[in-house]
């Protein structure tokens, strides 16, 4: 089991990704593939959720597109995401925010923490 553990740490490059968690707000600029060419595209959301550990670690935005919610789910280490940024830090109390799938309008808010330095 530790010989996987090893292994994996040796797959996994160490990209410099900024802490985020559920609740925060981010901007994930990714690349597409459209033929031979190539553009990148960005996703802004609210953290649902961070799931896994290692090579299988995922998290999942979640956005409103017109009145329709829009999830995706993105690897950490994939190779097809060149930056993350960190708009809000939330204050939520769970690490899964399902919940926030339901919520309309004033209820549909998440606290923003606040950091006094």
């Amino acid at each position: 089991m530790e010989f996987i553990k090893e292994l994996e740490k040796e797959l996994v490059e160490g990209n410099n990704l900024p802490a985020f968690k559920s609740g925060d707000t981010i901007t994930v600029s990714y690349k597409i593939k459209e033929g031979n060419k190539e553009r990148t595209q960005q996703f802004q959301g609210v953290v649902l959720q961070r799931k896994g550990s290692g090579a299988t670690e995922t998290f999942t935005i979640r956005k409103m597109s017109g009145n329709i919610g829009v999830e995706r789910i993105f690897p950490v280490n994939s190779p097809f995401i060149e930056e993350i940024k960190v708009n809000k830090k939330g204050h939520v109390r769970r690490a899964r925010i399902f919940y926030f799938r339901e919520r309309t309008g004033k209820s549909a808010r998440i606290r923003e923490k606040r950091s006094f330095a």
